[in-house]
């Protein structure tokens, strides 16, 4: 493959896929290199043959997995199936390599029902550009890779997914059709009330995650027209805005560290699921988890009408009573004194602060980890930023930053790159792209990882 078109094809189809990768150079490379093999620092080195004297290198915020580099060998050996054929129909050739790349990620999961799992995405993406009654439409469907039909009245996938009928059977959240591998219809499952047992999922489709093992692919299309794969119980990977992505869930969580009790690790997954379930809901979120050590600092930009924790008020209380003896605020010295010498209650009553009021209520004391997801997804949902210190407690929920001088961007990202110097801050989009921010060895902010 002439190295042009292997740059190319690079662009166009893997760097898509690992939301957040890009290009960064090129190195030489001998016939004893891989074709793919991990880099440096967050990075894949790829080429398209061992022949080839080049490997472009492939980088992004967060480590590449070893399934990850495995995926990105087999579509190498797709595309170069595809150069072989020397294809000049240019959109041909395009659909060709979708195609490459959709049986490359089943193909990484399974090396049964393949045929299938790829024919019933392929009948879901028809029926994403089409509509029942005027209504976008929700299909639910499982690939059940352990058992076979009875073989009594068959009927295959092949002959329903097509049909206005079909659209009704399933929503791809509680109701699902299962075929087997060979695509031959088992039945109709209502996943009522599946055994309880860890996930990684947005909170709605926690129910499929549950009975997708090793053993079920489960395939959803959802009203907006994505297609979501849920396999080893959880989200894997996902086509939203004509795109897959590759989900590395516990890549993200670790990068939300922050060296303190083992309980982080509970708030670091309450956090990423939270983001998960907005990506999901589309809605925008602003998510901030403070460092052990930089509670005091991040408070200077959070108005204390804002702040649902009494053991926070405090702490804002004296950063502001602080301010007030400085001799360049001598002239609103009192007002600052008399604002705050009171109790957090009389506080919040007297100048009648009704929504810090209501949310304080609502949370009840809890900390993030300890709180229904559901309750979590909607809080989050309130403008403004939700900021949770490095125990778990909620600071703040709708929180209004102060943005320091200088942010670019549009609010949301400026409020998530201003306190992004206290801890990790992610930034959700209605498009569904989460995007996490900290700071370097040097205190710069950088971009830690990019997903969906």
């Amino acid at each position: 493959m002439e190295k042009k078109e292997f740059y190319d094809i690079v662009g166009k189809l893997i760097v898509p896929l690992f939301t957040g990768s890009f290009l960064a150079g090129e190195i030489e490379s001998s016939s004893r290199d891989l074709e793919v093999a991990l880099g440096k620092t967050n990075s894949v080195l790829l080429k398209p043959s061992k022949m080839d004297d080049y490997r472009i290198i492939l980088k992004r915020g967060q480590a590449f997995k070893s399934f990850e580099v495995n995926l990105i060998r087999s579509i190498i050996h797709e595309i170069n199936e595809l150069s072989n054929l020397n294809i000049q129909d240019k959109m041909y050739l395009n659909k060709l390599q979708n195609m490459a790349i959709e049986k490359a990620l089943i193909e990484s999961i399974t090396d049964s029902g393949t045929e299938t799992i790829l024919g019933i995405i392929n009948g879901l993406e028809k029926w994403a550009s089409r509509t029942y009654e005027g209504e976008t439409v929700k299909l639910g469907i499982m690939v059940n890779l352990g058992i076979n039909a009875d073989g009594v009245n068959d009927v295959n996938y092949q002959d329903v997914i097509g049909s206005d009928f079909f659209a009704l059977f399933t929503d791809g959240v509680s109701s699902f059709v299962e075929f087997d591998k060979n695509g031959a219809m088992l039945g109709y499952m209502n996943l009522k009330n599946p055994k309880n047992c860890p996930t990684v999922s947005p909170y709605i489709y926690d129910r499929l995650a549950r009975v997708c093992n090793d053993k079920r692919v489960g395939i959803v299309l959802t009203e907006k027209g994505d297609i979501l794969i849920f396999f080893a119980r959880q989200l894997i990977f996902a086509k939203r805005n004509g795109n897959w992505c590759v989900y590395s869930h516990e890549e993200v969580i670790r990068l939300l560290y922050n060296n303190v009790s083992y309980t982080a690790k509970q708030i670091r997954r309450a956090i990423y699921n939270t983001a998960l379930d907005c990506s999901f809901f589309y809605k925008g979120a602003c998510l901030v988890y403070i460092n052990k050590d930089k509670t005091m600092e991040a408070l200077n930009h959070i108005d204390a009408a804002d702040i649902i924790s009494e053991e926070h008020f405090e702490m804002k209380k004296q950063l502001e009573l602080e301010e007030a003896e400085k001799l360049y605020n001598i002239g609103n010295a009192n007002k600052i004194i008399e604002k705050f010498s009171m109790s957090y209650e009389d506080f919040l009553n007297q100048n009648h602060y009704t929504k810090t009021m209501a949310i304080r209520k609502i949370v009840g004391g809890k900390k993030l980890f300890e709180l229904d997801r559901k309750l979590i997804e909607e809080m989050t949902s309130v403008d403004g930023a939700t900021i949770v210190d490095h125990d778990g407690t909620i600071i703040s929920v709708g929180a209004i930053i102060k943005i320091e001088a200088g942010s670019r961007g549009g609010g949301r990202l400026a409020a998530t790159t201003t306190m992004a110097k206290y801890g990790v801050a992610i930034k959700v989009s209605q498009d569904g792209i989460m995007q996490g921010f900290s700071v370097d060895k040097q205190g710069k902010v950088k971009q830690i990882f990019n997903v969906g």
